[in-house]
C-alpha cells in the first residue's frame, strides 16, 4: 500500500475556505479506484495544522489521484491558503493488510 501524509499549515484567515475545499476533495477522493483511505485530521494544539492521510493500493493509484479534476480544483482553491508550502511524506502501509498486499 502507498501512503502519503500531506502536511498543511494554513493561514488562520483561510482556514474555513481551506476546510471547505478539502472536504470536497476528500469526498471525491474516497470514490477513486485504488483509494483505501483519505482522512483529514486537524491538530488539537494548532487548528491551522492539517494532515491529509492518504492510502492508495499502489503508487499508480496515488499518481492517478493527482490527475483528477477534483484534485486540480482543490490545488487551485487552496493555492493562497498556506503559511508555508505543503509537503508530503511517503510511507508503505503495513497494517492493516489488504488483499492486494497479502502474499
Amino acid at each position: 500500500m502507498f501512503v502519503t501524509l500531506v502536511h498543511c499549515h494554513v493561514k488562520p484567515d483561510h482556514l474555513q475556505a481551506f476546510l471547505d475545499a478539502t472536504r470536497a476533495n476528500h469526498e471525491a477522493s474516497i470514490r477513486e479506484p485504488g483509494n483505501l483511505r483519505f482522512d483529514v485530521i486537524q491538530s488539537v494544539e494548532d487548528p491551522t495544522r492539517i494532515i491529509l492521510y492518504e492510502w492508495f493500493s499502489d503508487e499508480a493509484a496515488a499518481a492517478a489521484h493527482r490527475e483528477q479534476p477534483h484534485y486540480f480544483e482543490w490545488r487551485d482553491a487552496t493555492a493562497d491558503a498556506f503559511v508555508e508550502p505543503r509537503h508530503g511524506d511517503r510511507y508503505v502501509g503495513l497494517f492493516p493488510e489488504t488483499p492486494a498486499s497479502i502474499d
